[in-house]
């Protein structure tokens, strides 16, 4: 998707750039298999893979929910922890690595893409230098790689800076001067991302990675459905292919070249079923994590020995039973910097394979109490001193934390209703009804919740809370540009219908204007239809009639499968989500008088 170039490149220059039942092994611990026996202890060699996933450019501790986790107390109350930052991360992996002579820092996608201001300001070149300071030697690519293009993706890897269209530096990138961004010292890895017209991979499959006298093969992937969680633009001309045949496609391939030992990055996940990050998923011999991962797990290679995951945020080390019914470690280490895996397994010399009875994997939290390492430090202060002034640019006020990435059904709304989904979408139809290029205006405005990628935090949480331009833009940091689809009546009830029946089991619950009144039923079966009713202006939507839908630029091409959408008409173009946004606020809020935190109930259960 188009980004920061067009969009804020003026704004930065004038304000200054300077496991299933029956599984025996305990919690992090895989099980015994066929060829694990008859070894000689003295033989097996130590290898340590560090993990991280989703860290999505955090480079700065996040706040709020964001840079908290869970831990599952022995009497099984939970406590939160406040963790994240790449400056205390890269202490941490550098501490974990002591005392280990084989050890690999290795990453399972979504390093980049939906990041903060101060990433997202320049492309995320700042945090491919963060990565390379702490030492990572792979990654597989996940979704949010692609929202900007695989031309960039491949810029991320290879390095270079960006040009306006007429040839110029663009202001947005090597603020360091020409030359100064040299991309990733470490690979990317798209085994099931091929170009559509030739079959070729857009990155390496595979690498192998030789660790004083062990060799272990990391084969990388992305989720088969990033296309429909993506916009067109940024997968134009790429095949998304399935994981299982291409990660058992690949073990063999590796197996011919005398690589035993192999580990798949796979950036797809699941949800456990505790929030805590050392919740034992295999306790009482049951898997508690469902998700697509899950028949993943169970249908790829008995040749693979660990499975390292991402993309759904959440934690977790399970056994899952692999097609020989034999355990497999599958780990997750949240998001956004806040946990890494430590995963300790050993390697036999004599089959050249990981015993996988040894793997024992911990997701270990990312604490702010070590000394932060100066090599990121420095990396951060210096993108700051780049950034300028814009990023403590007062926008609005607000009279309390309006959550939106941070809620839970218990938090907020059973029904997925998010205070910050509600200020968003009342934002986006004021933006389409007050721009004068758009006499027609809207008659209601939808939101994607997964374009939601944080909260308006106040803190301490007393009014009024100042909120910052770099505040909104952590919320909203897509800057996808605002559309009016123009849709029958029909069409509109499919569009909320959709919420459910094409979401692969899971929801997407659209955030609507205040003008909106939806009812919806509580639970349902997988894929079936929860809609009740849904009005706008107090009338029950007409299947015959015609609406006017504010929506970004993600939705109206059908994105996160609500491809009822596509059977409007595109009638405006408007400006971006994120300055919608900022402008809504500037109206809408003083110190004097704060923007109230919306008081929800436009989604009910019924």
């Amino acid at each position: 998707m188009a980004r920061w170039t067009m969009r804020f490149g003026t704004a930065i220059a004038a304000a200054g750039l300077v496991a299933a039942s029956g599984l025996l092994a305990g919690p992090g611990m895989a099980g015994d298999r066929h060829d694990d026996h008859g070894h000689g202890s003295q033989r097996l060699k130590d290898i340590q893979l560090l993990a991280i996933n989703d860290f999505h450019g955090n480079l700065q501790p996040p706040a709020g929910s964001s840079g908290t986790v869970t831990r599952l107390q022995p009497d099984g109350t939970t406590v939160a922890q406040t963790v994240g930052g790449v400056e205390y991360l890269a202490t941490h992996l550098a501490q974990a690595r002591q005392g280990h002579d084989r050890s690999l820092t290795i990453a399972a996608g979504d390093l980049i893409g939906a990041s903060p201001l101060l990433s997202g300001a320049f492309h995320d070149e700042p945090t491919i230098e963060a990565m390379n300071a702490l030492d990572l030697a792979v990654t597989s690519v996940g979704n949010h790689e692609f929202d900007e293009g695989s031309t960039e993706l491949k810029r991320m890897q290879n390095g270079g800076c960006r040009t306006n269209p007429d040839g110029t530096p663009a202001a947005d990138s090597c603020p360091g001067g020409p030359g100064s961004f040299t991309g990733a010292d470490f690979p990317f890895l798209s085994a099931n991302v091929v170009s559509t017209a030739t079959g070729k991979t857009l990155f390496k499959p595979y690498v192998v990675k030789k660790l004083n006298g062990v060799k272990v093969g990391f084969i990388g992937m992305t989720l088969k459905g990033t296309p429909d969680i993506v916009t067109a633009a940024g997968v134009q001309g790429l095949t998304f292919l399935d994981e299982v045949t291409t990660a058992n496609t690949y073990a063999k391939q590796l197996q011919r070249q005398g690589v035993q030992s192999i580990v798949v990055l796979l950036h797809q996940g699941g949800t456990p079923a505790s929030g805590a990050y050392n919740y034992d998923c295999n306790a009482g011999g049951a898997l508690g994590l469902t998700g697509a991962i899950v028949p993943i797990a169970q249908q790829i290679s008995p040749a693979v020995d660990l499975i390292v995951t991402g993309h759904t945020h959440t934690a977790y080390t399970c056994n899952i039973p692999d097609p020989k019914g034999q355990p497999r470690m599958v780990t997750s280490g949240s998001s956004f910097g806040r946990l890494f895996t430590d995963i300790e397994l050993k390697y036999d010399p004599r089959t050249n394979d990981i015993v996988r009875s040894s793997v024992v994997a911990t997701n270990t939290p990312v604490t702010r109490d070590v000394a932060a390492a100066p090599a990121e430090t420095e990396i951060i202060s210096r993108y700051t001193g780049f950034l300028g002034p814009i990023a403590s640019q007062v926008v609005g006020y607000i009279g309390g934390t309006i959550q939106g990435r941070g809620c839970t059904p218990t938090v907020c709304a059973a029904s997925g209703e998010t205070p910050a989904g509600d200020l968003i979408a009342d934002a986006q139809l004021e933006g389409m009804n007050v721009d004068p290029l758009n006499p027609a205006g809207a008659d209601f405005a939808i939101m994607n919740p997964g374009g939601i990628r944080g909260d308006f935090n106040c803190v301490p949480a007393t009014s009024p809370c100042a909120q910052t331009y770099e505040q909104a833009f952590t919320v909203q940091p897509f800057t996808n540009i605002m559309n009016v689809v123009q849709m029958s009546g029909a069409d509109v009830l499919t569009m909320f219908g959709q919420q459910w029946t094409t979401q692969n089991g899971s929801n997407k619950i659209l955030q609507v204007s205040a003008n909106v009144s939806e009812v919806i039923r509580a639970t349902g079966a997988t894929n079936e239809n929860r809609l009740v009713s849904v009005s706008v202006d107090g009338v029950p939507v007409d299947p015959a009639a015609t609406y006017r839908v504010a929506m970004n630029e993600f939705l109206g091409g059908g994105g996160d499968n609500f491809v009822a959408i596509r059977n409007g008409t595109k009638v405006f173009v408007g400006k971006s989500d994120l300055d919608v946004l900022i402008a809504y606020l500037g109206a809408h809020s003083s110190q004097a008088a704060p923007y109230p935190v919306p008081a929800g109930g436009r989604i009910t259960l019924g």
